[in-house]
Parts: structure tokens; sequence; C-alpha cells
């Protein structure tokens, strides 16, 4: 275990490995990238995604350029929209999965949502691996024109999604009446190849979607609280690993006995490939405000060489049971060694 590990926290990761010892947690990385300057940039990002040993190639789902509306979120500008931009990739690429992290229900009419979806895994040829979200950021909500609900009720209509996009999935006559979402009286077409379906990621920070992400995830993407709808250090903070193994507990709840069908997912944010690990962490533990002890055991942060990360990352899957990390595009090159060494172990 790493230094940094307190006992109480060997305790909690036994425990959880215990429970969790029946999964096949085996390592894979996903890439992030979702800002292309031309289209031959996105093709060959994603080949080089699939070269380099990445399982999965996503991006995420927001619309609006630079203005005042994506100052107030602090969010990076995204400059293709995931629908179209997922099946370039895959038309571009030949095994990697394609997917978002994640979708945001509330911008797609469901049963049109479902049908783009399992049209590109018909068309990649089974390679489509899906996030559902339940949306956040406010300014975005507000710019588009669309009621931003308060979370019970956009979770709700979420989970209806994601309920619904599994039965269509399968090639499922279509009777599904929820409270948001309604198709009935059509077959779905067309099928997944894949058996049983994409995998169906759900991501978040709060209790209520983690807990429904348990439900019904077959990957939950562990992410920030930014339920004051943009990217600030209220957020940030709400991802220390004390917090992370409370987030894991809420999503134990919402899984009961299928938690160790569950892959956890964690996006590495916080990336740096350096032989001076101890300065680094030093400064960008100042930056956000925590002691060094803490920033070391950010579970979003991955800072020093490839092999101090890998023995890093060895460590939170021990102690959290993440086996899914997911870094940014412009770590694809310096990643890839940690990538070669540990996918697949």
């Amino acid at each position: 275990m790493s230094r940094f590990l307190s006992s109480s926290h060997m305790a909690y990761g036994l425990s959880l490995e215990y429970e969790r010892e029946k999964m096949n947690n085996k390592f894979r990385f996903g890439l992030q990238y979702f800002t292309p300057e031309s289209p031959s940039q996105w093709r060959e990002t994603a080949r080089k995604a699939e070269d380099s040993g990445y399982s999965t190639f996503v991006l995420a789902d927001h619309y609006i350029g630079p203005g005042r509306a994506l100052e107030a979120a602090n969010h990076p500008i995204q400059t293709v929209a995931a629908i179209p931009a997922m099946m370039a990739a895959a038309d571009a690429t030949s095994s990697i999965m394609i997917g978002c992290k994640v979708i945001c229900v509330d911008y797609h009419h469901p049963t049109v949502l479902a049908k783009e979806l399992a049209t590109i895994d018909f068309l990649s040829e089974g390679r489509l691996e899906i996030g559902f979200g339940a949306g956040w950021v406010a300014s975005e909500y507000e710019a588009m024109g669309i009621t931003m609900d308060k979370p019970s009720v956009r979770i709700k209509r979420m989970g209806e999604t994601v309920e619904l996009c599994r039965d269509f999935f399968n090639g499922s006559d279509l009777n599904y009446e929820g409270e948001y979402v309604y198709a009935k009286e059509f077959a779905a077409v067309p099928a997944s190849p894949q058996k049983n379906g994409p995998k169906i990621m759900i991501g978040g920070g709060a209790q209520k979607i983690l807990t429904t992400a348990g439900r019904l995830g077959d990957i939950v993407s562990l992410n920030f609280n930014n339920s004051d709808g943009k990217i600030g250090a209220a957020g940030i903070g709400s991802s220390t690993a004390e917090k992370t193994r409370e987030k894991i507990g809420w999503i134990k709840d919402g899984a009961g006995s299928r938690f160790d069908q569950i892959e956890l997912e964690l996006p590495a944010y916080f990336t740096t490939i350096t032989n001076e690990a101890a300065s680094v962490r030093e400064g960008m533990a100042a930056n956000f405000g925590f002691s060094v002890e803490e920033f070391s055991e950010y579970p979003h942060a991955l800072v020093g060489s490839v092999a101090e990360i890998c023995e890093t990352l060895e460590q939170r899957r021990e102690e959290y049971g993440f086996s899914y990390i997911s870094v940014n595009e412009r770590h694809l090159e310096e990643f890839a060694p940690v990538v070669a060494e540990l996918s697949g172990k």
C-alpha cells in the first residue's frame, strides 16, 4: 500500500477488495477528446488512441461555443456534437470502443436518442459503449432555452431513458410508458450486434445520481459533485479520498448484490508524467488548497513517472476498485506506456 494510506484506508481497501474479488476488474483505459480543429485531426486522434491500446475513445455532450454562457460554466469548449462525431470516429477505426461520457438526456428526445445510438452500434459492428448523465451545466440549459428541472426530476428522466435504451438495444417490441419517457406499439430496430447490448455507463458525483447508477449501470463513472451548475472549487473539493469512499458507498447502496458486477471508472483530470513528482505535487496542492498529503491521495490526480503512476493505479484499484481510467487527449502519447504496462492486468 502507498505510504500515504492510513490504517483505516487499508482496512477499507481490504474489505472492498474482498467484496469485489469475483469481479473481472482488469485495467483498461479511455481517451476523452472533444476539441478537434479539423475533420482529419478527429479521425487521426481516434486511430492513435486505438493504436496506443486505449479501450475506448469518447467525447462529452456539450453544445455552446464561446460567450458568457460558457464563461459562467467554466467549462472548456466542445467543438463537435456527440452523435455525428461518434459515428465519424467509429468509421475511422476498427476495434476501439466508441462512446460518450456522458450523454445529457435532457438534450435529446429519448426514442430518437435510442435509435441514433443503436444505429451507431449497428454501423460500427458492435463498438458502442455509451454513458448517460442527468445534466448539470446550468448556463448551457439557459443558453439553449431548455428547462433545467430539479435534480430528482432530471435523474428520474435519465433512469427512464436508460431503461428505454436497453429495451431498444435488445430489439424489443417497445411498450414503455414512464413518467417522462414514452415509446409504445413498435419494434426497436436495429437491434444491437452485442450480446446483451452495449455496456451502459452512468456518471455523476452526488448521492442520488450515484445510487441510481449503482442500480442501473454496467459502469459507474465517479465525477465531481457539480450541483452548483459549473466547474469550480466546490466540485473539485467534493472528490477527496474520503468523499470518494463515501461515493462508492452510495453506489453500493443502489447496486445491492450486483455491486461486484459493476466496473468503476475514474477520470484522471490532473495527470502529469514527470520524474519530479514531489515538486509538482507541492505546486498543484497549493493551487487546489490541499496539503501535499491530501493531494497525493486525491483520486483524480496522477503525478509521477510511468512506474510510479502504475504503482498508484494498482494501489487505488486495491483500495477503491477502480480499474477503468480515462485521460484527456493531451496525455495520449505520454500516458501510452501506462496503458501498455497495465491494460488487461
